[in-house]
Parts: C-alpha cells; structure tokens; sequence
C-alpha cells in the first residue's frame, strides 16, 4: 500500500461524514431537538471509535510511515488521548460560539451551516498549523519546552479571564473594511441594500467564528504535541474531535451555564499536558496515566456543575 492511502482514507471518510452531515442530517434549515443533537453526538463519537480500528489496522500491518516507530496499541491509545484532550480543550470554545451567535443575534436555524463552513475551515487551517508545529519541533531543539512554556500561559490567563468571554463582539477589524447589512435575506452572506452589495450578519458570524477557532488551534495542537508527534494520528485525532463539536454544541446549548465548572476541568488538563511537554526530555508520563488523568478531572467538573445546580434549585 502507498504511503499516501491512509491520507487518502482519512480525507475520504471525513469527507463522507460532511456529505452525510449536510445533505442526510441537515438538509433544510431546521432547528435541532434536544434528540437528534443527542444522535447527532452519539454518531459522531462512534465514527471516531470506528476509526481507531481503522488506525490499529494500518499500524499493525506498517500500512502507514511509522515515524515514531508506535505499536498498533500505543498508536490507538495516543489517538484517543489525543481526541479526548482535543474535545476537552474545545468546551471552552463551545462557551465563545454561543457568545458569538448572541452577539450577532444569529438566529438558530443557521447556527449549524455557520459551524459547518466553520468546520471547513478548520479542516484546511489546522492542518497548516500542524504542519508549522512539526516542522518547529523537529528543527529547533527544544520547541516542546516553548509550547510547553505557552500551554502554561494560556492555562493562568484562562483562569484569571474566565469571566471574559463576554467582551466578544462584532470584528471591529472586519467592519472598517466590509460593509455589513443586519438583513438576513433567507441566510444568505451576501444581500443587495440600496442597489448596493453588502455582506450580512452572518456573514460577520462565520468570520469571528474561524478567528476564534485560529486561537484555540494555537492552545489544542501543542496539547496534542505532548501526547505524539506523529503527523496521521495528530491531525485524524484532531478532526475527528472539532468534527463532532456541532452536534455537542445544540446538544449542550441550553446546558453551557450549569457545567460551569467544567473551565476548571479544562484549566487542569491544560496545566498538564504543559507540564508533560515541558517536561518531555526527562521524563516519560505513560499515555494510560495522561488518559486516566483527563478523564478524571473531566468527572470531577461535571459532578461539581451538577452539585451546584442542585444546590442552586434547593435554594430556590
């Protein structure tokens, strides 16, 4: 098999879930029920454990430039840490996107062709970024402690500017240079005012959501960098992850508030892949450890958020 065909599966089966996702699941502007955005989720995260099988299959019979040399099992257990780390890291970023919509006043039966051009752009601006990141790591010595050292920042600002999220408004940048029109125009992103072509609200939506997605992007890949560095199982692990985000987005769109408690979840599994990457020289934390890690600290920010609504109802 050719070095390039597992690229070529990969692109082929995310190219396929995308064609499902727009043309099956959402073929008319609609508002999704709590059910489907259930489904939805559910769909998604099986599709990722399915292709974990598919990357045991490729690295067991050395379909695939084995770089670091991994082992079908150890290739599987970076990929899912890395998925998991990638979804962690994304619920953040699941707070900003419902700022966003607000700010824009952007009605919800096109929230989901938003973050499904936003899910596009992802795809292409990502693999730049880790593209960068590798080429980085292998060329200059020390660049783990770099992006370790810069884990660590972004993890102390989110904590101090946790309550920030709220300062988020229209591109002030974009404004100066396109003119914008509050007329939807049955969703378009461009609409005709006085004989004139202008861009409309949504249009300003999607721009702010791929800046915001760029800056999460430079928090996530060197997350991933601290579990492996093997190109395939960074990115395959990364899209699949930013993939599912839509659904999960509806799903816990009325529920962001009460998980609270997850941003300090998310703080704490920052604080470690940093310390992980930075650290990677002398030290060698086993993936299992980094899973098990996530994991708990996942459980822990949600069982504090329903604790506190429970005790915010008592008091009520």
């Amino acid at each position: 098999m050719d070095k390039m065909t597992p690229w070529v599966i990969l692109i082929s089966y995310i190219l396929l879930l995308l064609a499902i996702d727009f043309f099956v699941l959402h073929k008319k502007n609609e508002i999704p029920s709590a059910r489907k955005a259930v489904l939805e989720t559910l769909f998604f995260i099986v599709n990722a454990l399915i292709f974990s099988g598919i990357i045991y299959w490729l690295y067991s019979n050395s379909l695939i430039s084995n770089i670091n040399q991994l082992t079908a099992n150890q290739s599987v257990i970076k990929y899912l840490t890395g998925y998991i780390i990638e979804l962690s890291l994304s619920v953040d970023n699941l707070f900003v996107i419902a700022i966003i919509f607000a700010s824009f006043k952007t009605p919800i039966q096109y929230q989901h062709k938003l973050l499904f051009l936003g899910i596009l752009g992802a795809i292409v601006f990502r693999a730049l970024l880790i593209s960068v990141g590798l080429v980085l790591l292998d060329k200059i010595h020390g660049m783990n402690i770099v992006f370790g050292l810069f884990l660590l920042f972004s993890a102390i600002k989110m904590l101090k500017k946790e309550a920030e999220h709220k300062d988020i408004e229209q591109p002030k940048g974009a404004m100066k240079w396109f003119r914008f029109s509050k007329e939807l125009d049955g969703g378009k992103f461009i609409t005709k005012v006085n004989g004139k072509y202008v861009l409309t609200v949504l249009f300003g939506a999607l721009l702010t959501i791929e800046l915001t997605d760029l800056l999460f992007a430079l928090d996530s890949i060197p997350a991933i960098f601290a579990v492996t560095t093997d190109p395939f199982i960074v990115y395959s692990s990364n899209i699949f992850a930013i993939m599912g985000l839509r659904s999960l987005y509806f799903f816990l769109s009325n529920m962001l508030e009460k998980f609270y408690y997850i941003k300090y979840s998310v703080f704490s599994i920052l604080l470690f892949v940093a310390l992980k990457l930075i650290t990677s020289n002398w030290i060698e934390i086993p993936e299992w450890f980094s899973l098990l890690f996530i994991g708990i600290s996942l459980a822990i920010g949600i069982w504090i958020s329903i604790q506190n609504v429970k005790n915010e109802n008592v008091e009520e």
